[in-house]
């Protein structure tokens, strides 16, 4: 009689009787063959573990996405303190109205400890007084959240006090410019 594979037989010749406990296991197997041999397609398996020509629907989530920066590692010790967030700030006129251009540091750029978006925005006010016109700190948190990421080597960031001051969500959703595009 030739030997199958690793398995071989008893000295009488027949292979041994299973236990009770690999009777589970074979069970168990046998009961997850149909969801593992469906891993990777969108075909629902039968028992056999064929696929069936059943139709599967998708949901589509049609809430508006989350508005907040996302999850990183928040250090305990701010690696920046003592360090300017922002170089300068520089008024511009633009076709639309006045514009301060916010130009940050380096560490600016790179900080992510918690608050120092505030501290970054009292050394906007600092250099410019002027800044502290509805909706501009809203402007400036959009930037500091999410242009960082988005652009992170964008020389300033340009902020317009002619902007309708919405708040921060509608500030974000409207990409930083609520009332129209950049021109």
């Amino acid at each position: 009689m030739a030997q199958r594979n690793s398995i071989s037989p008893n000295p009488g010749g027949r292979l041994p009787r299973p236990s009770a406990r690999s009777g589970a296991v074979v069970v168990l197997c046998a009961a997850l063959l149909p969801i593992a041999s469906g891993c990777g397609s969108d075909q629902p398996t039968s028992a056999a573990g064929t696929t069936t020509d059943i139709p599967t629907t998708t949901s589509v989530a049609t809430t508006a996405p989350s508005i907040s920066p996302p999850a990183a590692t928040v250090p305990t010790v701010d690696p920046y303190a003592g360090q300017a967030l922002i170089d300068h700030v520089e008024w511009t006129a633009a076709i639309d109205g006045p514009r301060l251009l916010v130009f940050p540091t380096p560490a600016g750029r790179q900080t992510t400890f918690p608050g120092s978006e505030e501290r970054a925005w009292q050394e906007v006010l600092a250099q410019s007084t002027d800044a502290d016109a509805p909706g501009m700190h809203d402007q400036f948190v959009c930037h500091w959240d999410w242009a960082r990421m988005v652009a992170p080597n964008k020389p300033s960031w340009n902020l317009e006090p002619w902007r309708p001051a919405v708040g921060h969500q509608a500030t974000v959703q409207a990409s930083c410019n609520p009332g129209g595009p950049e021109r």
